[in-house]
C-alpha cells in the first residue's frame, strides 16, 4: 500500500471515558465488522475486561476508510501499563484524546497526553458522552484548551454509544494524521509494541514497520534480547488475524513466530532481520521491572505444583510477571511474584483463580528494598522476611514516586492533609481551569500500596484521580515489624516500615488480628515488635467451662482443687497448642481503616 494512503493512529484516555466504545462505533462505521457480529467492548477479548469496563491488554486493527488504511491501537488507561502505552504512542502519528463529558479531565488523561506530546504525535482532541444529561460540555472543553492550547472549535463533540459525530472524526483523522514516515530501501526494523503467547502457535508479536518490510517466512533477530526466531506469518488485525505476504515500511501488523516466551521478544524490542541486520535498535527500549511484591499461596498443599504451573503459564504470555518460590511456615510453599502495580496483581489474582480454578491465600503485598551491608555487599530485598540481622547494615533505601492527583480546588486542603499523613511531601499545586487543580508531590511508594486510592477516592468523593511513576531510591529510617502469635513468629506477617509509623501500626494490626483469629482453649498473645522489642499487645482470651457445675454444698476446696486442676490443664495446652491462623489474617494490612 503507498504510505501516503496510510493514518497510524491510537485512542488515549482515563480509564472508563469511553476508549473501547469508540473503537466500537468506528469498526461498525468503516464495515471492518459486519452488524450482526457486532458486539459491545469487541476488541477487550478478555472476561475480565468486559466485566470491569477497562482495557488490560491493547489491541491494533486495520479498517479501509475511502481509499485510506487506517490503523487503530486501543491502548489500555490504567498507570501500571504507562510503559505499554508510550510504545504504543511510539508506533503512531496521531491520537485521538477521549475525553467524558460530565468527568473532565483527570489524571491519566494528562499522564497520557505528555506521552503523546513527547512522541510528537497529532493529538486530536474529542469529547465524549455529550449526550448525558450530566455532561458539561462548556467546562470541560475550556479545560481541554488550557490543557492542550488548542481552539474550541479543534474539538470533536460525539457520542460513541449513540454514534453521533463518528464519521467527522475519521474525516479529520484522514486530514490531520500525517501518513508515516520510514524507508522501505533500509535495513529492516519493527517496534514491537505488544506481544503475547498463543498455546497454539508460540508467541505472536504485534508490531509497527519502521523501515524495510519483513515477509512470511523470513529469519528474524531481536535487537535487545538476541533471540533469533522464524516469521511463520505476518499479517495485519481486522480485527482478527488476517495473513498477508508480507508488512512494509508504515504499516502496523502481527508476526506469529516460533518463539516459546515473551521474554525472548519484549515490549519495545526491535525486530531485524538475521540477514541484513540493521546497525541500531529503535530508542526508547527499556526493562521493565516489577516494584509490587506478594507472596500467592495455594488453601492447600497438594495444590502447589497447580499454582506453580498456572503461573509459569501467565509468564510466557506478560514478561512484566516475575517469581520465586517461596516457603512459608504457616502457610507451606508457595511463590512471590512481582507485580507492575495493584492493578497488574489484581488481574494476575483473578486470572489464576478463574482459569485455573485456584483457591489463593495473598500476603500483603510490599514493594523492594536497597540494603547496604557494612561490608560493602549491595542486596535487593523483596520481603521483609529476607532482611538480614539489622547490626549488618548500613542504611536501608525505599523506592519513592513522582505523583499526581487531579481533583476539584474544594477538596485540596484533605488531600494535602491524606498526602501528609502519608509521608509525603507536597511539591505544587497548579490550576488547568478555575474549578480543577492538580497537586504534585513526592511520596514513599509503600505507603501508597494499601488504600491510598481508596481514601483518595473517598475523600474527594469519587473527583480525585491519582497517576504516578518512580523516582528514585531514597535512605530512610527502616525497620522491620515482626508480629507474634501465641509467641511464636509468623514471617508472612512481617512488613518493612518507618521507625515513626511502627508502634501505630502495630496496635492497628494486632488489634485486627485479634478479630481475625479464633478464640482458642487456652488464652493466645498477639504481639508486634521490632527485633527484640515488643511495641504491641492484644490478648484473645480463652474459652470459659465452669468446671465447678457439678459440685454442690460441701467444703470450698474441693471448687479449689477442681479450679485448680483447671488451670494446671490450660497452662499445659498453653505450651503445646497450636493456633489455627486463618487466611483472612495475611490481608489484615490491605485495608489498613
Amino acid at each position: 500500500m503507498d504510505k501516503a494512503q496510510i493514518r497510524n493512529f491510537c485512542i488515549i484516555a482515563h480509564i472508563d471515558h469511553g476508549k473501547s466504545t469508540l473503537a466500537d462505533r468506528l469498526l461498525e462505521l468503516t464495515g471492518t465488522v459486519e452488524k450482526r457480529l457486532m458486539k459491545e467492548q469487541l476488541l477487550d477479548r478478555m472476561d475480565l475486561e468486559r466485566e470491569k469496563g477497562i482495557t488490560i491488554k491493547l489491541a491494533p486493527v486495520r479498517m479501509k476508510y475511502n481509499n485510506y488504511e487506517l490503523n487503530l491501537i486501543d491502548t489500555p488507561g490504567h498507570v501500571d501499563f504507562s510503559y505499554e502505552v508510550s510504545r504504543s504512542l511510539e508506533a503512531c502519528e496521531g491520537a485521538l484524546l477521549v475525553v467524558d463529558a460530565s468527568q473532565g479531565i483527570q489524571a491519566q488523561t494528562l499522564a497520557n497526553v505528555y506521552l503523546a506530546l513527547a512522541a510528537d504525535l497529532v493529538i486530536i482532541p474529542v469529547l465524549n458522552k455529550i449526550d448525558l444529561p450530566a455532561a458539561n460540555v462548556e467546562r470541560v472543553s475550556q479545560e481541554i484548551i488550557s490543557l492542550l492550547g488548542c481552539k474550541a472549535e479543534d474539538i470533536m463533540h460525539i457520542s460513541a454509544k449513540t454514534g453521533q459525530g463518528i464519521g467527522a472524526v475519521l474525516e479529520r483523522i484522514v486530514a490531520t494524521v500525517p501518513p508515516p514516515r520510514g524507508d522501505l530501501n533500509l535495513p529492516t526494523r519493527a517496534l514491537i509494541f505488544d506481544s503475547y503467547y498463543d498455546d497454539y502457535r508460540g508467541v505472536i508479536l504485534y508490531v509497527r514497520v519502521v523501515d524495510g518490510q519483513i515477509a512470511k517466512s523470513a529469519q528474524i533477530l531481536m535487537k535487545a534480547t538476541g533471540a533469533e526466531g522464524l516469521a511463520l506469518e505476518v499479517g495485519a488485525l481486522k480485527p482478527d488475524m488476517s495473513p498477508l505476504p508480507g508488512l512494509e515500511a508504515g504499516e502496523i501488523g502481527y508476526i506469529v513466530t516460533n518463539l516459546r516466551s515473551t521474554r525472548e521478544a519484549k515490549v519495545g524490542d526491535t525486530v531485524t532481520l538475521v540477514q541484513q541486520p540493521a546497525e541500531q535498535g529503535l530508542p526508547g527500549y527499556k526493562d521493565v521491572k516489577p516494584f509490587v511484591y506478594a507472596g500467592f499461596f495455594p488453601d492447600s498443599n497438594e495444590n502447589y505444583q497447580l499454582l506453580k504451573d498456572a503461573i509459569e503459564k501467565l509468564s510466557l504470555s506478560d514478561s512484566a510477571l516475575q517469581f520465586t518460590t517461596e516457603n512459608s511456615s504457616v502457610l507451606g510453599f508457595g511463590v512471590r511474584v512481582g507485580f507492575l502495580g495493584l492493578l497488574h496483581m489484581d488481574i494476575v489474582r483473578e486470572r489464576l483463580e478463574r482459569e485455573y480454578n485456584l483457591e489463593l491465600v495473598v500476603t500483603n503485598p510490599s514493594t523492594d528494598y536497597q540494603v547496604s551491608l557494612i561490608n560493602g555487599d549491595e542486596l535487593d530485598i523483596k520481603s521483609a522476611a529476607d532482611l538480614p540481622d539489622p547490626a549488618m547494615i548500613r542504611e536501608i533505601r525505599e523506592p519513592w514516586i513522582n505523583g499526581e492527583v487531579v481533583l476539584p480546588k474544594d477538596y485540596i486542603g484533605p488531600v494535602i492533609q491524606l498526602i501528609t499523613a502519608k509521608r509525603g511531601l507536597q511539591k505544587n499545586i497548579s490550576y488547568v481551569d478555575a474549578q480543577l487543580s492538580i497537586i504534585a508531590f513526592e511520596a514513599p511508594l509503600a505507603n501508597l500500596l494499601t488504600d491510598f486510592y481508596d481514601q483518595l477516592k473517598s475523600i474527594t468523593s469519587g473527583y480525585g484521580s491519582f497517576n504516578y511513576e518512580l523516582a528514585d531510591y531514597r535512605s530512610e529510617d527502616l525497620v522491620r515489624l515482626d508480629f507474634y502469635v501465641a509467641g511464636e513468629i509468623v514471617e508472612a506477617l512481617s512488613i518493612m516500615v518507618h521507625r515513626s509509623e511502627a508502634p501505630g501500626l502495630g496496635r492497628v494490626t494486632v488489634g485486627k488480628l485479634k478479630d481475625v483469629i479464633p478464640r482458642q482453649n487456652f488464652q493466645v498473645s498477639l504481639q508486634a515488635a521490632i527485633g527484640g522489642k515488643f511495641i504491641a499487645r492484644e490478648d484473645i482470651s480463652a474459652y470459659r467451662k465452669d468446671v465447678t457445675t457439678g459440685l454442690y454444698g460441701g467444703d470450698v476446696s474441693r471448687k479449689k482443687k477442681v479450679l485448680a486442676k483447671q488451670a494446671k490443664g490450660k497452662k499445659r495446652l498453653k505450651r503445646f497448642g497450636k493456633v489455627d491462623i486463618p487466611a483472612e489474617a495475611f490481608t489484615v494490612m490491605l485495608k489498613r481503616d
